[in-house]
């Protein structure tokens, strides 16, 4: 009896107090509270506006802004993974590139006959057979080596085939009948429209040397190209077997190679070259290589500032079967790059003079998310067999390599070894032919999955090259320079020179402007937020406090709301449980507990503690349906542990 004046004061409290904001019973209270009291003032019309007419109109209105203020900030996120190109030109004194030089002829002929007598053996039948050539019996001095030992077998097993009307017969070079050829058909040439006779279709044929079942069969429409893949076919197996140090003496010398040499006007000789063998091209030579530390630069723009050489070619000494074209291969590349000379070599002409103009542009592109490139290529799980900078090319044949060796056990012979690995040769990986051309099919078509593992550099440096092309020597120089330069070279040339076994090579800058293309971010995370800021300022006079307070309302309070109802549901459904087992009737202070709006109460600001006290009730008292606040000030339990005089003096009366 002492705590019911307390209790009392409790229950008027919270059947007087309104509850709205974050603490309101329904979802529709909370948005009606969030227009009411928000900044944004599309939401408050949408509540205040009188007429039917007049709030759908703000509806729409609210709706349209906020989906384009959605529009435009998509736009402005997309535009934000944008880069834009700055291009940036200075004259000043450049570095001069690494210029790499090499023979179009690997190999010395003369040095090669020995290992390639039982090749060119068959390759000339070839030609008596199919084309009725015949240059009579050349004195071809027969190896005993082991390089030969097993030919006859090799060319047995892959021999050239000649096709009729493009069926399944086939006319073998070596024994000279007729057979029948089963396998899949790989055209070559089919790019080529052949406007010859269909006789004229020549090829060769691969299997599987563990299921003979398994064949390939690769056409040519055209002789020349047929004989030359067979020859580089059978030319790869037999140089896979020769050691490194043999065919680096079977390839051209310095002193062979080079007559003259001259950069930014002085002298130069075979010690500003620097050596390495590839292994289609022999010994190749890089000016310039900066192995020594030293990178030479220029100052001046012009031919008579750049390199300036004299190339002997030495044409008499080709492999007539393997190179058709006479000359020389250069590269121009960075000293940390690869010269990939096969694959982009300019070819230069004898009885020539060529000049080559560069452009020199440093570009560098951003990296992710802006674009799909590696800075290093640390991040590509492709393992850089070639020992220099990471490149496009570098990856990509440092994949096949090793997609080769996996699957054939072996390497192929045009590319760097891996470790653990060795060359294939026929004799010991008899199935190699058969597997690389297999592989070398996927790779095309992007099947091995290279292409989409390796990745652009974001940073490379490029010589943009201009070439032009004169004759030399000229008509009336050609007598006394071909004698000096004889003259010169006689103790190592020892036969007078032609001009059709020279080549006159410049390679110079046209001028010092050094371009630098970069990639910068099109916007700036402070640019980004200034957007955002505008767009919701121009729609819908927001901030980004505005932006704060949606997500409170719209996500936390909202979400607090559906939870809090849930439980309550979960707590009825559990006293209603409890009690129908005990079969007790509800208790008259659960309806004072429960509460409700006062409608009297038109203010939107909360009332206070003392106004709250003065509110009076609804005058139909009707059910009680809204719980009270959640204060914990108002909490009154705790506060009227012992009774109040006031209390004592009105529980007298």
């Amino acid at each position: 009896a002492a705590t019911a004046p307390g209790k009392k004061i409790t229950a008027r409290i919270k059947r007087t107090l309104p509850v709205r904001g974050p603490q309101a019973p329904t979802l529709s209270e909370l948005m009606r509270w969030y227009c009411l009291n928000t900044n944004t003032h599309g939401c408050r019309r949408i509540v205040v506006s009188r007429g039917r007419l007049r709030r759908l109109l703000w509806i729409l209105l609210t709706l349209g802004a906020v989906g384009l203020i959605l529009w435009q900030c998509a736009e402005l996120l997309l535009n934000y993974y944008s880069a834009s190109v700055s291009v940036t030109v200075q004259f000043q004194k450049l570095p001069f590139p690494a210029v790499t030089i090499c023979n179009i002829n690997p190999y010395k002929y003369s040095s090669m006959k020995d290992y390639l007598s039982e090749l060119d053996k068959e390759t000339k039948k070839a030609l008596e057979t199919f084309y009725g050539f015949s240059e009579g019996k050349s004195k071809v001095r027969r190896s005993v080596d082991e390089w030969n030992s097993t030919g006859n077998d090799f060319f047995e097993q892959i021999p050239l085939l000649k096709f009729e009307d493009f069926s399944r017969t086939a006319t073998d070079l070596r024994s000279g009948q007729k057979r029948k050829i089963e396998g899949s058909v790989f055209h070559k040439d089919s790019s080529i429209v052949n406007s010859g006779d269909s006789n004229d279709i020549i090829g060769f044929q691969l299997c599987d040397a563990n299921n003979s079942s398994e064949c390939a069969l690769y056409t040519f429409s055209s002789g020349v190209n047929a004989i030359q893949e067979w020859y580089k076919l059978h030319y790869m197996n037999i140089m896979a077997q020769i050691p490194l140090e043999t065919k680096e003496k079977l390839s051209y010398s310095a002193d062979d190679l080079l007559l003259t040499c001259f950069f930014d006007g002085l002298s130069c000789d075979k010690r500003h070259f620097t050596r390495f063998h590839h292994p289609l091209h022999g010994n190749c030579y890089t000016f310039n290589s900066g192995e020594n530390g030293t990178i030479l630069s220029t100052s001046t723009g012009g031919s008579e500032y750049g390199l300036q050489v004299v190339l002997y070619i030495d044409e008499a000494d080709y492999n007539p079967f393997l190179v058709t074209s006479t000359g020389a291969k250069i590269i121009v590349h960075d000293q940390n790059e690869y010269p990939f000379i096969e694959d982009i070599g300019t070819e230069i002409e004898t009885a020539a003079a060529t000049s080559i103009g560069m452009h020199f542009t440093r570009s560098r592109k951003l990296s992710k998310p802006y674009s799909d490139c590696t800075e290093t290529g640390d991040d590509i799980p492709v393992e850089n067999l070639y020992n220099k900078s990471y490149s496009l090319q570098i990856c990509l044949h440092s994949c096949f390599q090793k997609a080769m060796v996996d699957s054939c056990g072996c390497a192929q012979y045009a590319q760097p070894l891996p470790a653990g690995a060795e060359y294939c040769n026929y004799k010991k990986n008899p199935n190699w032919m058969y597997c690389y051309y297999r592989l070398h099919e996927k790779f095309v078509k992007e099947q091995l999955g290279c292409q989409q593992i390796c990745k652009d550099a974001c940073s490379f440096k490029e010589w943009a090259l201009t070439t032009s092309i004169a004759q030399w020597p000229s008509t009336v120089s050609e007598d006394w320079m071909l004698r000096v330069l004889s003259w010169d070279k006689g103790q190592k040339i020892n036969k007078k020179l032609n001009k059709t076994d020279l080549a006159n090579l410049m390679v110079f800058y046209k001028d010092l402007n050094e371009r630098f293309i970069s990639e910068n971010p099109a916007n700036t995370l402070v640019i980004l937020l200034s957007n955002f800021g505008g767009q919701l300022g121009l729609w819908m006079s927001c901030s980004v406090v505005c932006v704060i307070e949606i997500v409170e309302v719209f996500f936390i309070d909202s979400l607090s709301i559906v939870m809090r109802r849930q439980w309550q549901k979960a707590k009825k459904w559990w006293n209603d449980r409890k009690r129908d087992r005990s079969g007790k009737p509800p208790q008259a202070g659960d309806l004072e507990r429960q509460g409700h709006d006062n409608p009297i109460c038109l203010d939107e600001d909360l009332p206070t503690f003392n106004t709250a006290l003065r509110l009076p009730l609804p005058q139909d008292n009707p059910l009680p349906r809204t719980p009270p606040p959640n204060y914990s000030t108002l909490r009154l339990e705790t506060a009227f542990t012992e009774q109040l005089p006031d209390t004592l003096e009105v529980g007298q009366h």
